[in-house]
């Protein structure tokens, strides 16, 4: 059986909310980040990064979010998470859960991370100080060209749709303006309309 090791609040999310979708018998284990468990020596056998999610499957630990879903979709083919019968289309889906993890995940750990970046005070502050621009302009940009509806690859669900939805749940604590993001919210809706969604958040948040 598949383990999923997570904390309330991150990108494990998206995990999360996969393997509900796909149906697989799995178990979830909460990670308490407030006193510091992620960097604890049992986890840290798990997830030498000290960081979540992490995927323990019959053939070893997965870690990576882009990994995870692509796992999870490959194995469980009758979920149709993504489009694996087609090189081209598989890659457009990995291109975006790309970008969501390379690039706006990185931009929003600006707030809270900038130690791993700098090391003075003042640059913290100028990074936290950059996160409504910068997260608005990745999500101008996601809105604009790669959301097309309803879903993100367009009418088939796939794994970048709980990816979305989860970095998507961090925008108002980042300052940004949800009113000129009507695809993203109307995505939002249809995503926490999913009994996988429902499950997953009242898990999250018992």
């Amino acid at each position: 059986m598949l383990k999923l090791y997570y904390a309330p609040n991150t990108c494990a999310l998206a995990s999360h909310i996969t393997l509900e979708e796909v149906g697989a018998p799995y178990s979830a284990e909460r990670l308490d980040f407030r006193n510091n468990q992620q960097n604890s020596a049992d986890y840290l056998k798990i997830n030498p990064k000290g960081r979540v999610p992490a995927l323990v499957t019959d053939g070893g630990v997965l870690t990576e979010t882009p990994a995870i879903l692509a796992f999870l979709a490959q194995s469980f083919p009758k979920a149709k998470l993504a489009p694996l019968d087609d090189p081209m289309a598989f890659a457009q889906v990995q291109s975006i859960n790309s970008y969501l993890c390379s690039t706006v995940h990185v931009a929003h750990a600006h707030k809270q991370r900038g130690y791993r970046w700098a090391t003075e005070e003042t640059s913290f502050a100028d990074m936290k100080r950059k996160i409504p621009e910068s997260m608005t302009a990745c999500f101008a940009l996601i809105e604009r060209d790669l959301l097309k509806g309803p879903w993100v690859m367009g009418e088939q669900y796939t794994i970048c749709d709980p990816y979305l939805y989860t970095v998507g749940g961090w925008l108002e604590g980042d300052g940004v303006d949800l009113s000129r993001l009507p695809k993203v919210v109307a995505h939002r809706q249809r995503m926490e309309a999913r009994p996988a969604v429902a499950t997953v958040l009242a898990e999250e948040k018992a």
